[in-house]
């Protein structure tokens, strides 16, 4: 039976012929290109994405070419020939084994896939998530804290929605979340540091110290540059920093005025018994664990002192934990407070045990980057560590032997300065010396954050949000009915509105340019300021001969005193004799003969 014609009735045979079913076709021709501007269905349309394509795209490269490493020279074997078909099996079984491995080790660390940010122009320093890990905040040495939200980011919009320079013309060192979301720490390149809100405004701004002042006790507080600072792990209104004037100071949120208590670091090896303060950390001291606070000096010294006090001297010492005179980047506590791990400028890595603090448990050397806030963390579970070294790998650490488990490489031949692992949302999150935040994540293992963004469909983006189609009102693309205001442009960027919308940022270094007088770069014309200003000719004048050409008509028409003119009495001079007169200057000449 041939097919039916286009636009023809095609009858069923289950069905009576008075019920039959006209099916009506185009008359196109299947490879037309009008089909595609044809409904495939009627009805309302669900907006459902297939997920898997989207997780696809943000699926990293790297786990895919080392999977493959060894099946090549399985394939180029196979090429030369056949003779040796009994070990090109065993290869490959070895091969599917590797793979096996490594898909288990994806599945425990959370790096399958990634999605980034890109929003510094400089090195990455710290970052930082709240505890229910909605919203994400970096620092940078471009100086600026610049603040992420998760649920409000897009496939396409991976911005910031806020850009804040807490101190002026000084990098960050860190900005930290407390432990309730709501306060953020951040640590400038200066003497004082600030406690910002969740939305950024500034709350408190700590007191600076006396630089006169000898004794470091009696500063309320930093007289230089802090380096380090955190939260108190239990208390939301604590925290310490650290100093290059050799001090840890623990201050209250609710007094900024001075420090609560103040640690003093008096160095026997250093020059004036001072050394600067590298990095501070904060013991948790769960699970019945002692509250413990640390710190490491630029003379090499760990030093651990009783997380809640008294700070008069370190319940634990080492003298020489690190190289003297090299900096101490990142100490980091175990959850259990039990293992501290330090990363010094000496390229190499130290993990000790509390209870055994003399000699560290095991020592690497490595390639730490130059940046002098690189880190180095546990993983939620003390299992592992995890730090970035110069090349731009992510290395996984086994703390039992501080060897690689895992090398991840993220920026090649770029330095990875800082990595945090939220254990709540279960993604890694690296930041480097280009400016930019890779989130790692597994599909399967992971929770909200960026698989959230990248399970969300695209914004809707109306015509008006492209700058290319506004107009520019500087260039004269004016309609006759336009009416301007004076000085309406004043003040405004160059380059139009198409600049400020979408045109080139102007540099945060740029310094700002006066606003331009109605007169341009030229000076106003002497006769037309004298005709538009008023009174404008006696800046010129001499205000004592503006003065005393009134004498005249004052005395002749006294305004004021005239009631009194002929009450008041004459004034009468005595008379002085030529003989009165001479009698002073003889007094005058013998008494300077005299002396």
């Amino acid at each position: 039976m041939p097919p039916p014609k286009h636009g023809t009735r095609i009858k069923k045979d289950d069905e009576a012929d008075e019920d039959d079913i006209t099916i009506e076709e185009p008359l196109l021709d299947p490879n037309d290109p009008m089909r595609a501007f044809l409904p495939t269905s009627f009805g309302k349309q669900t907006g459902a994405r297939d997920v898997s394509v989207e997780f696809e795209k943000t699926k990293r490269g790297g786990g895919t070419e080392e999977k493959n490493k060894g099946k090549g020279k399985v394939f180029e074997k196979q090429a030369k020939g056949k003779e040796r078909k009994g070990d090109e099996d065993e290869e490959e079984e070895e091969d599917d084994t590797d793979d096996d491995e490594s898909e288990d080790e994806e599945d425990e660390f959370p790096i399958s896939h990634e999605i980034v940010l890109k929003s510094h122009t400089k090195s990455i320093t710290s970052i930082s998530l709240d505890p229910s890990g909605t919203r994400l905040i970096t620092a940078s040495h471009d100086y600026t804290v610049k603040f992420f939200d998760f649920p409000s980011m897009s496939p396409d919009t991976l911005n910031p929605f806020r850009s804040i320079e807490p101190s002026e013309s000084h990098h960050i060192h860190s900005a930290i979340f407390s432990d309730d979301g709501q306060s953020i720490l951040v640590v400038p390149a200066a003497t004082q540091a600030k406690v910002l809100s969740r939305d950024g405004e500034t709350l408190v701004e700590f007191v600076k110290g006396d630089m006169y002042l000898r004794d470091m006790h009696h500063t309320k507080g930093h007289i230089s540059e802090i380096t380090a600072g955190c939260w108190h792990p239990t208390d939301v209104n604590r925290l310490v920093t650290a100093g290059t004037d050799s001090t840890l100071r623990i201050w209250d949120v609710n007094n900024k005025r001075t420090h609560k208590d103040v640690i003093v670091y008096k160095s026997k090896t250093a020059k004036g018994g001072r050394s600067r303060m590298c990095c501070v950390a904060w013991a948790p001291g769960e699970g019945g664990a002692k509250s413990m606070l640390g710190t490491v000096a630029m003379d090499g010294a760990m030093l651990i002192y009783p997380g809640d006090g008294p700070f008069t001297r370190p319940s634990m010492e080492v003298k020489d934990a690190h190289t003297r005179e090299s900096w101490t980047s990142s100490l980091a506590f175990s959850p259990d407070s039990r293992l501290i791990v330090t990363k010094g400028g000496d390229q190499t890595i130290k993990l000790w045990d509390v209870r055994k603090l003399k000699l560290p448990m095991n020592t690497r050397e490595f390639a730490s980057p130059p940046q002098p806030e690189s880190n180095i963390i546990f993983s939620p579970n003390s299992s592992s560590l995890l730090t970035g070294d110069a090349s731009g790998n992510l290395h996984i650490l086994s703390p039992a032997t501080l060897r690689s488990e895992k090398v991840i490489p993220i920026t090649p031949n770029h330095p990875l300065v800082t990595v945090n692992w939220h254990p709540k949302i279960n993604q890694i999150l690296t930041g480097s010396s280009t400016g930019a935040v890779n989130v790692l994540y597994s599909p399967e293992k992971s929770s909200k954050g960026a698989k959230l963004v990248v399970t969300r469909a695209p914004k809707k983006r109306h015509i008006d949000d492209d700058p290319t189609f506004s107009t520019d009102l500087t260039s004269g693309g004016l309609s006759e009915d336009t009416i301007l205001l004076p000085n309406a442009l004043l003040g405004r960027p160059k380059g139009g509105i198409s600049a400020q919308l979408g045109g080139k940022k102007k540099s945060p270094m740029a310094p700002e340019l006066p606003a331009p007088t109605p007169w341009g770069k030229s000076n106003p014309d002497q006769e037309h300021v004298k005709k538009a200003y008023a009174l404008s000719s006696m800046r010129d004048e001499d205000p004592r001969e503006a003065l005393l050409k009134y004498a005249e008509v004052a005395s002749k028409d006294p305004i004021f005193t005239a009631a009194w003119s002929k009450t008041q009495p004459k004034t009468i001079y005595a008379n002085v004799s030529e003989d009165e007169e001479e009698e002073p200057s003889s007094l005058h000449a013998s008494k300077r003969q005299k002396r």
